[in-house]
């Protein structure tokens, strides 16, 4: 049996750097957790993280983000490029089933193993398997009302948990300021 854990939504606005994520993580057919915190603060609270997919390999490489964004001293980018590049080339790490969406006050990036680092247009970006609904929302709101960051998040990842059976209403939420 797989685990999810599922639905990352990340959105700057008004100098605010917001990432959301639902609690939910099933096994199989079943719930098993209903609050677990997927998202976090790193880099001395300046950097936010979150993963999607199996929570072990998540927070493996949630970890490995981590030590990396410390080795390049803060340089998001390098960092994450550089993390891209061991996920693809390493025997171990190509196996993990997660990916990756980190942000700071100047930029966000989506990881994955297949050596991905894509960098948003428009500043929102999801992840997991209400991503796809969380972002579709998150853009119509950001691009249609004057809602603060926080605020498109939760109704972005609200109205997510309505329509993936993956993703609940029970939302964490870190914020950049």
């Amino acid at each position: 049996m797989r685990s999810h854990s599922t639905t990352i939504l990340v959105v700057k606005r008004y100098g605010k750097t917001v990432m959301g994520g639902d609690g939910q993580v099933t096994l199989g057919h079943s719930v098993i957790k209903h609050s677990a915190k997927k998202i976090r603060k790193i880099y001395g609270g300046k950097i936010l993280v979150g993963f999607a997919g199996s929570a072990a390999d998540g927070l493996s490489l949630m970890e490995r983000l981590e030590a990396k964004v410390e080795e390049f001293r803060g340089n998001l980018l390098r960092a994450c490029v550089e993390l891209a590049k061991d996920w693809r080339m390493d025997k171990y790490l190509r196996r993990l089933e997660a990916m990756i969406l980190t942000a700071d006050k100047e930029s966000m990036f989506l990881i994955s193993g297949s050596g991905d680092v894509i960098e948003p247009d428009e500043p929102v970006l999801a992840i997991g398997s209400g991503g796809d609904f969380a972002r579709a929302s998150a853009l119509a709101l950001y691009r249609n009302t004057d809602m603060s960051a926080e605020d498109i998040v939760r109704e972005s990842l609200k109205i997510a948990s309505q329509i993936c059976i993956y993703t609940n209403e029970e939302i964490i939420i870190e914020t950049l300021e």
